[in-house]
């Protein structure tokens, strides 16, 4: 057997594929984000900022990532002033993230971008295919971060 034979049965193929469409998805996501100035994951950060303010654990939760990843890439996000830390009124000892206008224009860029990735998908596969792939990848992704939770 070499390295590329699959083993077992079809089945079994399940991972390498998702594994190949998560880093190929990734590479065109990042193709359009780099187009705007941003990096993978940046996205997430600024979608997940809103103007009230949200905490770095909650952002952490959210994205399924460690609170000092956000926090190291908030901290880029703040120098190029599309977020703002802000202190909490209820809570003196915590510290909320806050959405700033550049943020909110770089985040309509990003939704765009966003949305032109997934129209190149729709065209790739056809309209009337996409919701079942998009009900079996929602499936997936909620076995997967359950899974990922347990694990952490």
């Amino acid at each position: 057997m070499t390295a590329f034979e699959p083993i077992g049965s079809a089945d079994s193929d399940i991972v390498p594929l998702l594994i190949g469409i998560s880093k190929s998805m990734r590479a065109l996501h990042g193709i359009k984000l780099a187009k705007l100035g941003f990096h993978n994951g940046q996205d997430e950060l600024l979608l997940a900022a809103d103007a009230r303010g949200i905490t770095i654990s909650a952002i952490a939760d959210q994205l399924s990532i460690r609170p000092s990843t956000v926090s190291k890439m908030m901290d880029r996000l703040v120098a190029r002033g599309m977020v703002e830390r802000i202190g909490d009124v209820r809570d003196a000892r915590r510290t909320l993230v806050r959405i700033t206008p550049a943020g909110l224009k770089a985040r309509s860029q990003l939704l765009e971008a966003r949305r032109e990735l997934e129209e190149e998908f729709v065209r790739a596969f056809g309209r009337d295919q996409c919701p079942a792939i998009a009900a079996s990848l929602a499936e997936c992704q909620v076995h997967l971060t359950n899974r990922l939770n347990r694990l952490r």
